[in-house]
């Protein structure tokens, strides 16, 4: 059975960053991020391939966020700069098994219990 466990989140201040991991048990699969804000649906952030070599991020995030994986620790970043209150959500890891390029929580196997990221102004 696959694990996926957040750390890494807190309350920042809005220009801050913070750096989100998730640890993982098994093989090296797809990773994505995703968000969940009070009262809203379940967004994504973005993904990374297996081989880490390509990412993706939503338009709300790029250029400020960067993931990246240590295979050898078994795990998957998000590095969160520049950080926003809008960006204030329960941050979610999770796995996919198939293909690289989902943007879609439906897509995805395997999922973290979520970590809080709150941002004051």
């Amino acid at each position: 059975q696959v694990q996926l466990v957040e750390s890494g989140g807190g309350l920042v201040q809005a220009g801050g960053s913070l750096r989100l991991s998730c640890a993982t048990s098994g093989r090296t699969y797809t990773m994505g991020w995703f968000r969940q804000a009070p009262g809203k649906e379940r967004e994504y952030v973005g993904t990374v391939s297996r081989s880490g070599e390509f990412t993706d991020y939503a338009d709300s995030v790029k250029g400020r966020f960067t993931i990246s994986r240590d295979d050898a620790k078994n795990t998957v970043n998000l590095q969160m700069n520049s950080l926003k209150p809008e960006d204030t959500a329960v941050y979610y890891c999770a796995l996919r098994t198939t293909t690289f390029g989902s943007k879609s929580a439906r897509d995805y196997n395997y999922w973290g219990q979520g970590i809080q990221v709150t941002v004051s102004s």
